[in-house]
């Protein structure tokens, strides 16, 4: 197993860990420590990318395990700050916000799945997608939105600086979810040819994975 895998598995490895971690309220400023934890796990996917690719790692467990991390760890964290309401609501009160939030997080997750199943059908006509850059700028904002929003909620005890945290965190989520509208529906838009009748069609193209 060469190194960008390696780096890989250490992502999966620490979801659990964050799980734990922002559960056991029993440890002080435990959603602090979270943050820390999910912030070392979004950045290995730029750094097990960046070996693969500089030095020609990429192989198809690579290909296999790292969008299966990246999503696991983004939906994981955004699962668990649904049920923990004082991560969202620092700086607002009201039903409105958790809703909004449940709204931006089921709109981000029916993406996943849906680039996923779209990704599916490409790979059965021998068609490896281009990644969308707008994809790109969505993951950054999610992974933002999270950590923010996570060090937001428990930030020493600071009530200023945990209110002003958390309205960036929500403003990123926002953003998030409205990149995952527009990537999606362009990632459908520009490989449109995957759901013609014709998969022999699509062998002679090639690209990279999506985002």
């Amino acid at each position: 197993m060469n190194l960008p895998n390696k780096i890989t598995l250490t992502r999966i490895f620490l979801i659990p860990v964050f799980v734990a971690l922002f559960f056991l309220t029993v440890i002080p400023y435990n959603y602090f420590i979270a943050a820390i934890v999910f912030i070392v796990a979004a950045c290995t996917d730029f750094i097990d990318g960046h070996i693969a690719r500089k030095y020609h790692l990429v192989t198809n467990l690579g290909k296999f395990l790292d969008p299966i991390a990246d999503k696991v760890l983004v939906s994981s964290a955004l699962i668990c700050m649904l049920v923990k309401p004082e991560v969202l609501k620092v700086m607002w009160t009201g039903d409105w916000v958790m809703i909004a939030c449940g709204i931006c997080v089921a709109v981000i997750l029916a993406r996943e799945l849906m680039v996923s199943g779209f990704r599916m059908v490409a790979a059965s006509a021998g068609l490896v997608l281009a990644a969308d850059k707008v994809g790109k700028v969505k993951t950054t904002f999610q992974d933002i939105a999270i950590a923010v929003l996570l060090i937001g909620a428990d930030f020493f005890g600071i009530a200023a600086a945990s209110e002003v945290l958390n309205v960036i965190g929500l403003v990123c989520l926002a953003l998030a979810a409205v990149l995952t509208i527009w990537s999606g529906t362009g990632y459908i838009v520009k490989n449109r040819q995957v759901l013609s009748s014709a998969p022999d069609a699509h062998k002679e193209e090639g690209g990279q994975q999506a985002q």
